[in-house]
C-alpha cells in the first residue's frame, strides 16, 4: 500500500487542522491550566467534535460510527498533537472503543459502542498498576462471588478519570502476576459502590486519575470477552493506542520544528539572522530528515491495523519507539534553539516538551518498545 494520503483523507486532515486551531489550541490549553479546570477540557468542544463525527471516527457503522478506520483517527489526533488539544479523544475513543470492539459481545458493542459514537458516554482503561508499563505484572483480582464478581486492588494513571461514566478494569482471575494468561477485563461502573477516585494533573495539565478498588462487585454480564482470556484483545488494543499515539507525536514534534525554524528566521544575533548560522541549519536539516521518516513508520502503522497485518505488533512497536525519539529531540531542540525564552511560561513552546514527555511514557515508552521490537524480531 503507498504511503500517499487520498483525496478524502487530506480532507479530513485539513479540517481537523482548521477546527482544532480556532477551538482547541495551545492558547486554549493554557486556559485550561490556568483556570485549574478540573475537568482538563472543555465539553462544549468535545461535543462539536462528536457533531463532527470524531467520536465514531473508527467505530463500525453497525454501531453508530463513520467506520473511516484507524488511519482516519491518526489523522485527526496528529492534528490534536499539533494543537495539543484536550480531549477524552484518546481515553475514550482510541482506547476504550478499540477494546470494546476487540473483546465485546454483540450486545456489549450495542451497549457502548453506540453511545461512545454519539458522544454520551466516556470510558477510560484501568490498567497500570506500577510506575511503567507492564501490563502482564497485573496484580488487581476479581473473585467470583455467585453471579457476580468482586474486584480489588489499585490502579495508576488512568486516563480522564474524572470524566469517565465507566471503566474498563482489567484484574487476574487465575495465574500469578507476570502471565499473559488468567486476564480478564471488566466493565465498572465509575459510581459502583467501592471505588475511590484520586484525581491529579500531570505536568502537561492533563488530568488522570488513581482508582482503589475494593471488593467492587461487578455482574458477570459485564465481563468483556472470556474469562481469563483478555490478553490478545488487550495486546491488540494496546498497539492501536501506540501507533495513536505515535501519530499525537508526529504532529507534537512537527509543531514544534515548524515553530523553531521560524523562529531562527526571524531571531537576530551579531547583525544576523540566527537561521544563517551553519550549525543550527545542519541541525534542523537533520531533524526535517528525521520527521520525514517518522510520517512513514506511522503512516505504515496506521494502514497496517486497518488492513488486519500481522506485523502490526512489530510495526506498533517500532513506530512508538521511533515517534518517542523524534519527540525527544523536536522537543528538546525547540527549546534549545529558542534559547532563554524557551524556558519560560510566557512562551508556547514549553507546553510541547511537557506534553511530549506525557505521551512518550503512556503505555509504553522508547526502551519498553525499543525492546519489544527486538524481541518481536527474534532477538
Amino acid at each position: 500500500m503507498a504511503l500517499v494520503l487520498n483525496e478524502e483523507q487530506l480532507m479530513l486532515k485539513e479540517s481537523a487542522a482548521g477546527f482544532l486551531t480556532e477551538k482547541a489550541s495551545v492558547a486554549h490549553l493554557r486556559a485550561l491550566r490556568d483556570s485549574a479546570d478540573e475537568r482538563g477540557c472543555s465539553d462544549d468542544v468535545w461535543q462539536e467534535m462528536v457533531q463532527m463525527g470524531w467520536a465514531g471516527i473508527a467505530i463500525a457503522e453497525e454501531f453508530g460510527g463513520l467506520g473511516y478506520g484507524y488511519t482516519g483517527l491518526g489523522l485527526v489526533l496528529e492534528q490534536v498533537g499539533r494543537n495539543l488539544s484536550a480531549s477524552p479523544l484518546q481515553s475514550t475513543v482510541l482506547v476504550s472503543a478499540t477494546l470494546i470492539a476487540e473483546l465485546g459481545s454483540g450486545s456489549q458493542k450495542e451497549q457502548w459502542l453506540s453511545p461512545i459514537a454519539a458522544g454520551e458516554k466516556r470510558v477510560s482503561l484501568a490498567l497500570q498498576e506500577g510506575r511503567h508499563h507492564a501490563p502482564e505484572q497485573t496484580a488487581a483480582r476479581a473473585v467470583a462471588d455467585g453471579e457476580d464478581y468482586l474486584l480489588s486492588g489499585a490502579k495508576v494513571l488512568v486516563l480522564d478519570a474524572s470524566l469517565a461514566d465507566a471503566y474498563i478494569v482489567v484484574a487476574r482471575t487465575a495465574g500469578e502476576a507476570g502471565d499473559s494468561q488468567g486476564l480478564t477485563a471488566f466493565l465498572v461502573a465509575a459510581n459502583s459502590a467501592g471505588i475511590a477516585l484520586s484525581r491529579s494533573s500531570m505536568v502537561d495539565s492533563r488530568n488522570v486519575g488513581t482508582l482503589t478498588l475494593q471488593d467492587v462487585r461487578v455482574p458477570a454480564a459485564q465481563v468483556l470477552g472470556e474469562l481469563g482470556g483478555a490478553w490478545q484483545g488487550l495486546s491488540r488494543t494496546l498497539d492501536i493506542a501506540n501507533v495513536g499515539l505515535a501519530s499525537e507525536l508526529l504532529g507534537l514534534s512537527t509543531e514544534a520544528f515548524e515553530r523553531t525554524v521560524a523562529y531562527l528566521k526571524e531571531r537576530k544575533q551579531f547583525d544576523r539572522v540566527i537561521g544563517s548560522f551553519q550549525g543550527l541549519q545542519h541541525r534542523s536539516a537533520e531533524l526535517f530528515a528525521e520527521l520525514e521518516l517518522a510520517r512513514s513508520i506511522v503512516l505504515q502503522a496506521l494502514q497496517a491495523i486497518d488492513s488486519g497485518d500481522e506485523q502490526l505488533p512489530l510495526l506498533a512497536s517500532a513506530a512508538k519507539a521511533k515517534l518517542c525519539e523524534v519527540a525527544q529531540r523536536a522537543t528538546n531542540e525547540a527549546i534549545q534553539m529558542h534559547g532563554g525564552i524557551g524556558m519560560t511560561d510566557e512562551h508556547e513552546i514549553g507546553f510541547f516538551i511537557k506534553r511530549a514527555r506525557v505521551v512518550q511514557h503512556t503505555f509504553g515508552d522508547y526502551n519498553y518498545h525499543l525492546d519489544r521490537f527486538a524481541q518481536l524480531s527474534g532477538f
